[in-house]
């Protein structure tokens, strides 16, 4: 598949994303600990090993804990700041005195989440910064004026979102100096909404589609970079017990164990390589800390699904024929 050219300029050549959620310790209040950090240089050892260097955070990933850890890697390896590309989220607050969780894309909030980004990761310049969700009393020349001056000071290289439609992002890039160069967004083989939005029209069909309508197109027509967060779908097809979910997962699962054992590779590569195989280029983002798993997904780069194969996962997973 294609990176997007914003994307490989920064050396990023590997589709698969590693995200950072499972860092840190947990969500609890629970202080950093050694084993944490180890836990950290070992994840980062075998992503390296398998060729993967695109690092995906968020300020909020384990109450922050996970950028903590990921700093301390950093610092103990200051190697690594040649070899890795971060990416960060920020825009969602948890509950507090001054109100219940919310989104918060004010200047103020801006600004503060990356200078913390940058605290907690202990460094100067953050590639990427992606505004985690949409934010419903967003001023969108006041977030292009924030995300210019933070692009101006050096503290961020590039922007993208994470869960918007192509309208919000259309608004916010009229007040933007540069390109949005990506959208994570939940892509997955369970999570088929974005597909369906494409064939779903004109057909009389009740089914329900969430994903918004156009934003797909509208990605692939701007070079903006699709990244799928749930990309495993929590490992419904790659092991899990599904014995209580619906016959349309079990039969999926079936047909995944069976094109595993035909391509010869993981489960795991099985799925992430349908995500990949189209042309919207989507790239992966896995969050396990198994490090066999980080290998098992690392497979699907070599893995290029038949037409017939890609229909065949997703006509069985959606639980009905195509119109």
């Amino acid at each position: 598949m294609k990176i997007n050219t914003a994307l490989s300029t920064l050396g990023i050549t590997n589709p698969i994303v590693y995200g950072c959620m499972g860092l840190g310790g947990g969500w609890n209040q629970n202080p950093v600990s050694a084993q944490d950090v180890q836990q950290a240089h070992a994840v980062v050892d075998t992503l390296l090993d398998q060729g993967i260097n695109f690092i995906d955070h968020a300020d909020i990933y384990t109450f922050g804990k996970a950028e903590v850890v990921f700093g301390k890697v950093l610092k103990e390896r200051p190697e690594l700041a040649d070899q890795l590309v971060l990416q960060s989220k920020c825009g969602i607050r948890f509950e507090d005195h001054l109100g219940p969780g919310r989104y918060d894309f004010s200047k103020e909030w801006l600004e503060s989440s990356v200078d913390g980004i940058l605290e907690r990761l202990g460094i100067q310049h953050l590639p990427i910064l992606l505004l985690h969700r949409p934010d419903p009393l967003m001023s969108a020349e006041e977030v292009g004026d924030t995300l210019n001056k933070l692009k101006e000071t050096g503290k961020v290289g590039g922007f993208g979102v994470s869960n918007m439609s192509a309208a919000q992002m259309d608004l916010i890039q009229q007040h933007l100096n540069t390109k949005l160069i990506a959208n994570q967004m939940e892509l997955s083989l369970s999570k088929l909404d974005w597909i369906d939005d494409g064939v779903m029209h004109n057909v009389g069909s009740d089914k329900s589609v969430s994903f918004p309508s156009g934003t797909l197109e509208y990605c692939i027509k701007h070079e903006v970079q699709l990244q799928a967060w749930g990309s495993l779908s929590q490992g419904l097809f790659t092991g899990r017990d599904n014995s209580d979910q619906s016959s349309n997962v079990q039969q999926t699962s079936a047909v995944v164990n069976e094109l595993s054992h035909l391509y010869g590779v993981s489960k795991e590569a099985i799925v992430l390589a349908w995500l990949m195989k189209h042309p919207a280029n989507v790239m992966p983002v896995i969050g396990t800390t198994n490090l066999d798993r980080i290998r098992a997904c690392n497979e699907a780069t070599s893995v290029n699904l038949s037409r017939e194969h890609w229909y065949k996962l997703y006509v069985t997973s959606r639980g009905e024929v195509l119109p």
